[in-house]
């Protein structure tokens, strides 16, 4: 398993492209992985044959792991297989012995259960639900019965185990009034991907490690949604559009080279700050949250952006990102506006020391002039490292950005 990302500490084969027996050739595509944050492919780093598929599609491994063996037609092989087969679990390792040994009785239920091929999660969960193990066909390596295979079977309705009966315990009717349960299984474990394994790491070397303090700010945001109607209408012929997000994104950038102590990364020792601007725009996928990154956009005209992005956060969902694409950023925003959430605080994506979370714009009551009047407003909260941005700076920074969003021409100034 190669490290496919600066980040990735295991990987998840998704597919593989060839087949045990295949031949195969330096450098072709023989797998495609899940990494933490896409599906990236796997190439041979020799010539030979596919001898040996040791994880098969769907399974993970950690970096480094061998996860199929490319060799000679007569190559020995049986090491690599015999490392992947691993010992097999204590129920199963018993069962066997009590056969072999001639110890093992074939009368009752609970020696007939224990000869059943099952993971010990199989077991338990079968043991809960009262499902019966022997009336359930596994799909794992060779015909053991594994969790799925058990909630597969709850859901269709397994005959339940009678346990009473199985120890010589008389069943007697009862006359109470009868009890009604759920059915089905009462929680469902599901399995952490690659993205969200890394999500939970890298949160807790942040929100932990990370002194965290946040500014929050209101913009009027009239002037900038009339320039995106305006830039809209010039953009229509060409089949082309913004969003008001793209304008968040150039006016941030162009905030950040006013601030460029707010353009930092923390590195322990040292704090770098970058000449460039590398706006990092938070991606919601099926798994988690990705950022792709926006390069140099304080260079970039908007609609440059906005297709920019559009292209990107496609590719995220498709998990068709390459490394350099999503890292690098300088600074973070996200944006959760468009789910009608008005202000929240975003948690900093270290080595960063800043990201900037964007609400929606809402219509409210503004006094001016000793007038009521309605105007659109949004918030926008910047979250600092402590270590990297002080208040006063932080406070300068953002005061920067509602100007420009205010008044939308100081963006190309």
């Amino acid at each position: 398993m190669e490290a496919l990302s600066p980040t990735m500490e295991e990987g998840q084969v998704v597919k593989w492209l060839k087949s045990e027996g295949d031949d195969v050739t330096n450098g072709e595509i023989i797998a495609e992985i899940e990494t933490d944050k896409a599906t990236m492919e796997l190439t041979a780093r020799g010539d030979g044959v596919l001898r040996a598929i040791l994880v098969s599609e769907g399974g993970t491994a950690p970096v480094g792991e061998v996860i199929a063996v490319i060799g000679a037609t007569d190559e020995d092989i049986s090491a690599f297989q015999k490392a992947a087969s691993g010992p097999s679990d204590g129920a199963d390792a018993a069962a066997q012995a009590a056969v072999a040994s001639g110890s093992g009785t074939s009368a009752g239920a609970p020696a007939a259960e224990s000869r059943i091929k099952a993971s010990p999660l199989a077991r338990r969960l079968a043991t809960e639900s009262g499902a019966e193990l022997s009336a359930v066909s596994g799909t794992g390596p060779a015909g053991r019965i594994v969790k799925r295979d058990v909630e597969a079977a709850i859901a269709a309705g397994s005959p339940p185990a009678a346990a009473g009966q199985d120890a010589g315990i008389p069943v007697v009717p009862s006359t109470a009034a009868p009890v009604l349960f759920p059915t089905g299984a009462e929680f469902v474990d599901a399995p952490l991907s690659q993205m969200r394994k890394t999500i939970a790491r890298r949160l807790t070397e942040s929100i932990g490690p990370v002194p965290h303090f946040f500014l929050t700010i209101e913009v009027d945001m009239g002037r900038a949604m009339e320039a995106r109607r305006t830039i809209n209408t010039m953009l229509e012929r060409e089949g082309r559009k913004i969003s008001l997000n793209d304008l968040i994104i150039r006016a941030t950038a162009a905030a950040l080279k006013r601030h460029p102590a707010c353009n930092a990364h923390w590195l322990g020792d040292s704090i770098r700050h970058f000449n460039r601007v590398h706006i990092g725009v938070a991606v919601a996928v099926e798994d988690g949250l990705i950022t792709p990154i926006i390069r140099d956009a304080d260079l970039k005209g908007v609609a440059h952006i906005g297709a920019e992005v559009r292209e990107l956060a496609r590719r995220a969902r498709e998990k068709k990102l390459q490394p350099d694409e999503y890292t690098g950023a300088t600074f973070s925003i996200s944006n959760l506006g468009m789910f009608g959430i008005h202000e929240f605080t975003a948690v900093i994506n270290p080595p960063e020391a800043g990201i900037l979370a964007v609400g929606g714009v809402e219509e409210v009551p503004v006094v001016e002039a000793g007038e009521v009047v309605i105007r659109n407003r949004m918030k926008m909260t910047m979250s600092c490292d402590h270590r990297v941005i002080d208040g006063a700076l932080g406070a300068a920074f953002l005061v920067t950005l509602k100007e420009m969003l205010e008044e939308p021409t100081a963006i190309l100034v």
